[in-house]
């Protein structure tokens, strides 16, 4: 099997972060740094903007890891594996095609109604 992308895992390893935080045996400041890495990771906004070259993908390429390592020193060993290994098993579920070709078709049937609106408006 081949190795897994350093992208892939960051997702992984934040997929179960987020996990971890909502799991009750977790301390709460653990949770608390747990929120701030998934929240961070997940957010469109960052410190540096990612059309920065390099720069903008540097500080996830840094950051993120960094969370995730603190966070994995504040909580039980078992505890982080037991849902990195959930993480791992829900990234190699399928992607459904029929679930993407649905929401495309939902978004382009908006993009033709607001335009059948907009050129009503404008008759």
């Amino acid at each position: 099997m081949p190795s897994k992308s350093f992208v892939q895992r960051i997702r992984i390893e934040t997929h179960a972060v987020w996990l971890a935080v909502r799991d009750p045996r977790t301390p709460v400041l653990a949770k608390l740094v747990g929120l701030l890495v998934a929240a961070y990771a997940l957010s469109p906004i960052d410190l540096i903007p990612d059309f920065i070259p390099v720069l903008g993908l540097l500080d996830d390429a840094i950051l993120i890891p960094a969370g995730v390592w603190l966070f994995a020193r504040m909580i039980p060993v078992e505890l982080l594996a037991e849902h990195r290994a959930t993480a791992a098993a829900a990234s190699e579920r399928p992607v459904s095609k029929w679930g993407i070709a649905i929401i495309l078709a939902t978004w382009a049937l908006i993009a033709l109604l607001a335009y059948e609106l907009v050129m009503l408006s404008y008759d």
